[in-house]
């Protein structure tokens, strides 16, 4: 079974700019409603009359059925099209969203996030497939870095924006402003959907079948391993920085949090300069040096001096997760070309899950020992991972799979 990249005598017609554009507006509305919950717990809890624990579930629910509808999503899209999947889950989301802001009980809100969150599931791996279905290989890479641009600003973002709501006009106008995102976006894509992405394709509907086929490649399996290793590694150090940074040099949480978030800013500096890294240093190039600028990030944490250090560390790490983690987008959505869907589902999948399961051993970790060495510890093992993966692009022969 081959994987390979399509030959050159393949050439698909240029994707029209405004839909990627459309398609990284829906996703950062994804990415920015998994973490617009973070600062209105205590508004939750005040207005449910409950305790910010029982309130954090609104964050847990959206979380689970983001995880577990990955699975769905992807034979539905190589099914019913990928295309029409995620103009139907910005709509549906819309829905979650705006359920959100009229619910009138904690319950309702808790329905409503699992809405948001499982027709979420539908929207950033699909649209990569999507991509991948219609952008050839040699500019793929260049077009995934636009798009993934909606999924950084949303990450960094959500927080943002439920704060600024809640301290404003209230945290309703937050999930009510995501509904007005999520419905634009999908008008737009009907607006703009292309004649041939109403066309189902002729694969049956199922679960397990799709996925045994996707883990039939070798190569697929080196990716998704890949970016299960790269997720536990890259979150479980990112998501003790403002502890960390608070603890070592006494900063305030709004300090301590736009460190963290500075990885945003990162990912955006290398969106900027992402085609000429890409023609001047090739895969194996970018992951290799994606190794190397995450291991200086972790060393900047570990033995900066002053917060100033931690702050650069935070944008490197941004900088070096997106030469990894670019190429490992762009190789899913080429690992199993006919689940293409299914394929990129499992990748979002075994990000998603490598990051829950690196940021509880991160937890179990600085229990027992300082922070210190887990960002040692992460600086020596990130390059290795990098190197390797750039090994194995190497020796990878074309048409193989």
């Amino acid at each position: 079974m081959s994987a390979a990249p399509s030959s050159a005598t393949s050439v698909s017609p240029p994707v029209p700019h405004r839909i990627i554009l459309v398609l990284a507006i829906a996703a950062f509305a994804s990415a920015c409603a998994f973490r617009i919950c973070d600062p209105l717990l205590p508004q939750l809890s005040l207005e449910y009359g409950t305790s910010t624990g029982e309130a954090a579930g609104v964050v847990t629910i959206f979380a689970v059925a983001y995880g577990v509808f990955q699975f769905l999503f992807g034979p539905l899209g190589d099914r019913y099209g990928k295309y029409r999947t995620v103009t139907a889950a910005a709509f549906l989301c819309a829905v979650g969203s705006l359920g959100a802001a009229l619910a009138p009980s904690l319950n309702g809100m808790l329905l409503a996030r699992f809405l948001s969150g499982a027709a979420g599931a539908g929207i950033i791996p699909l649209a990569m497939a999507w991509i991948g279905d219609n952008v050839d290989y040699a500019q793929r890479q260049a077009t995934l870095a636009r798009f993934i641009t909606g999924t950084i600003v949303g990450m960094a973002a959500g927080q943002l924006i439920g704060g600024l709501f809640a301290d404003t006009i209230g945290w309703r106008a937050a999930f009510a402003t995501l509904a007005a995102i999520y419905l634009a976006a999908g008008l737009l894509l009907l607006r703009l959907a292309p004649a041939r992405a109403s066309a189902a394709q002729s694969v049956a509907v199922g679960f397990v079948g799709p996925i045994r086929s996707v883990l039939a490649y070798p190569w697929a399996r080196v990716i998704l391993l890949t970016v299960f290793l790269e997720g536990a590694l890259v979150f479980g150090v990112l998501a003790f920085v403002p502890t960390y940074v608070q603890q070592r040099f006494q900063l305030g949480p709004t300090a301590s949090g736009a460190i963290g978030g500075l990885f945003a800013v990162g990912g955006i500096g290398y969106v900027l300069v992402s085609r000429k890294l890409i023609a001047r240093l090739g895969e194996a190039g970018l992951v290799t040096s994606g190794g190397v600028v995450l291991m200086l990030a972790c060393a900047l944490y570990a033995l900066g001096p002053a917060w100033m250090w931690c702050a650069v560390g935070s944008l490197l790490s941004g900088f070096g997760y997106y030469l990894i983690h670019s190429t490992l987008q762009t190789n899913a959505t080429q690992m199993a070309p006919a689940r293409r869907g299914t394929a990129v589902a499992l990748f979002a999948c075994c990000l998603f899950l490598g990051q829950s399961a690196g940021v509880a051993t991160a937890a179990a970790l600085v229990q027992r020992m300082d922070p210190y060495w887990l960002f040692g510890g992460a600086a020596m093992v990130l390059p290795v991972l990098g190197a390797g993966f750039a090994r194995a692009l190497k020796r990878r022969a074309p048409g193989a799979a």
